[in-house]
């Protein structure tokens, strides 16, 4: 296998080198807990949200916190988002992900949102055998940064209103039935505070027992929802087992953030995820991140509250210093009262 774009079998071996624990990496991923079998995720039929019947409606949000409640993961069907668009999507994705390694990390390709690998990792356990563009979706209005991408800025352009109509959908009601007004979270969030994140995981000639394709983590916002290819790898921690998620072609998948679980005082669940990389086929996913301005301060929404207040601003910061520090993140532990 030729590993020039991006270089991903260097870096890895460096650091399995380095840590002169070759076995280590085989074992984490399943040293502490089983795989099961892959599982469907709750599914939920957002046309329930529409239909002219209070009962049906009551149903569909019902289900929505109960997902999120015990799963921290769905998936959402009938959610308006056109399947053409989702198409385009990921075909210029791809285009944007066909530009040779040096071009992506040394053009500075849409104002470098570029990362590969794990730049932090000090060792094997912490590597991603992947690589993205983090992109703020403030840049869509530059067009200056797109160059011969812009038709992935166009599409993007049609993307994003339509996901975050989506996540703040979602969140609204999460956000009712934690007593406040469902209007809330559009005051939180909106495109200048969200982001979006276009993942490849390529072929991997390890194992997926050696190896992540993104290694075990929480997400850092209110919610995220990704749009997936049918490859599966997603695999998220239940009942103290790591569970395989089955892709959906219909669905988008949604998952709560470690905000929301702050919010809720613990009711809704940011749930540990992963990625295995796969030795056969190429994967691709994008991620919307429903975010909040860094001031934002977050506190639980009722008393006694489980975390001490924070603001988003400064969980990223704390999150950014224990990955510098210790190779991973920390997360909502670190701000327990």
């Amino acid at each position: 296998m030729i590993d020039s774009n991006p270089p991903l079998l260097h870096q890895y071996g460096a650091l399995v080198r380095k840590s002169a624990e070759p076995q280590k990496a085989k074992k984490f991923s399943h040293q502490k807990h089983p795989v099961v079998d892959a599982c469907s995720l709750p599914l939920i039929d957002l046309n329930g949200l529409k239909s002219s019947n209070e009962g049906e409606r009551l149903a569909c949000t019902v289900a929505i916190c109960k997902a999120a409640s015990e799963w921290g993961f769905f998936q959402v069907i009938n959610h308006g988002i056109n399947l053409e668009l989702l198409r385009n999507m990921r075909e210029e994705q791809m285009k944007l992900f066909e530009v040779p390694f040096e071009r992506k990390v040394t053009s500075g390709l849409l104002n470098n949102p570029y990362s590969w690998g794990t730049p932090t990792a000090t060792s094997a356990n912490h590597f991603s055998w992947s690589e993205s563009f983090h992109i703020p979706l403030t840049m869509i209005s530059e067009a200056a940064s797109w160059g011969e991408f812009n038709s992935l800025r166009e599409a993007i352009n049609e993307f994003a209103p339509a996901m975050l109509e989506v996540s703040r959908l979602l969140a609204s009601i999460l956000v009712e039935n934690m007593g406040h007004p469902s209007d809330a979270i559009e005051k939180l969030c909106d495109a200048s505070t969200c982001f979006l994140r276009l993942n490849h995981y390529p072929c991997c000639p390890k194992s997926k027992e050696e190896i992540f394709g993104l290694v075990p983590h929480t997400d850092s916002d209110f919610l995220t929802i990704l749009y997936q290819d049918q490859v599966g790898g997603l695999q998220l921690m239940k009942d103290s087992k790591w569970v395989a998620v089955k892709p959906n072609p219909d669905a988008l998948i949604v998952n709560i953030g470690d905000l929301f679980q702050a919010w809720s005082n613990n009711e809704y669940k940011s749930v540990e995820h992963k990625v295995v990389a796969n030795d056969k086929v190429e994967r691709y996913s994008i991620a919307y991140f429903l975010c909040p301005s860094y001031s934002t301060m977050i506190s639980g929404c009722r008393e006694p509250s489980v975390y001490r207040k924070f603001t988003f601003g400064e969980y990223r910061h704390q999150n950014k210093e224990d990955v510098k520090k210790i190779g991973h993140k920390i997360g909502l532990p670190r701000f327990l009262v």
